[in-house]
């Protein structure tokens, strides 16, 4: 193999490589950046239900029980549950790739009955009281979402409907039945808040961005290659075939007369001189031989 096609292979391989490196790492930074965007969405579409949770309870729920009639349970205007589920309903008509989930164990309603990933999510809060949240990446219905889960906790004012179902509101087990959502217990984390942000579009935009420099670079890396190889056969295959030739011709003594005309100032041009001076020795060492 030549010289030029050696230099040629080991160029492209270094090209390519860094190519390669240079979409890997683009892919990577606009992962990084989505999940970072994700998280940061999902944080505040969380703390916005939460805020609204908050003052239901603190603010709406106490002047609704004072003009309630006592046995009385109206789920729309005194269900936390209820309440954030409302929310997030009118939210997701706009936004219809965010998901949330109140996922529950036992729950009152159907909708909040947690799915096998939402057990784990769950079953790691109640194994740590300590953990406050959980957050991550899933693939959930064939597409990824980043999610951020909190655990619910059970308090007294939950046992109310949540508790022994003979004690509970008349609505409620009219509603519900008695079978599930009942004899929770204080304390306990019984279910968790759910937040799923889509980050399957900014996946895919990473993916075919990463793919694009990649093309991009290979394309690059060809026309570099080309350049390298005119250049080299230019500036270097050419000057040097010639050296060759004239070296064989005067090793036999033949053309002595003919200059070499290699005038470039680099180590090419150096060697030429030198062989041309090896030349000029040639022919007038045979001339001597001659006379």
């Amino acid at each position: 193999m030549s010289i030029r096609a050696r230099f040629i292979i080991l160029i492209g391989i270094l090209s390519l490589l860094a190519t390669i490196g240079i979409g890997a790492t683009s892919y990577k930074f606009s992962v990084d950046n989505a999940l970072a965007e994700a998280k940061s969405k999902g944080h505040l579409v969380f703390d916005y239900l939460q805020s609204s949770r908050i003052y239901f309870k603190s603010q709406q729920r106490p002047l609704i029980m004072e003009h309630v009639a006592r046995g009385t349970f109206i789920p729309e205007l005194m269900s936390g549950f209820t309440l954030t589920r409302g929310v997030w309903s009118e939210f997701q008509k706009k936004n219809k790739d965010y998901l949330f989930k109140q996922a529950t164990i036992d729950p009152l309603h159907p909708d909040n009955k947690a799915d096998k990933f939402d057990l784990v999510i769950i079953d790691k809060f109640r194994k740590n009281q300590n953990m406050k949240q959980a957050e991550g990446v899933i693939d959930k219905n064939g597409a990824s979402y980043f999610y951020y889960a909190e655990p619910i906790k059970v308090s007294r004012n939950c046992l109310r409907c949540h508790g022994d179902p003979a004690n509970a509101p008349q609505a409620v087990t009219e509603k519900y039945g008695t079978e599930n959502g009942y004899h929770w217990k204080a304390g306990t984390v019984a279910a968790a808040y759910v937040i799923y942000v889509p980050i399957q579009d900014a996946l895919n935009k990473a993916k075919k961005a990463a793919v694009n420099l990649v093309a991009i670079g290979a394309g690059g890396v060809l026309v570099l290659m080309l350049i390298i190889w005119i250049f080299f056969s230019q500036y270097v295959v050419k000057p040097i075939s010639t050296l060759e030739k004239r070296a064989t011709e005067i090793s036999l003594g033949k053309n002595l007369a003919q200059p070499i005309n290699i005038t470039s100032k680099d180590e090419i041009g150096s060697l030429a001189r030198a062989v041309d001076r090896l030349r000029i020795s040639v022919d007038r060492m045979l001339k001597r031989f001659q006379k």
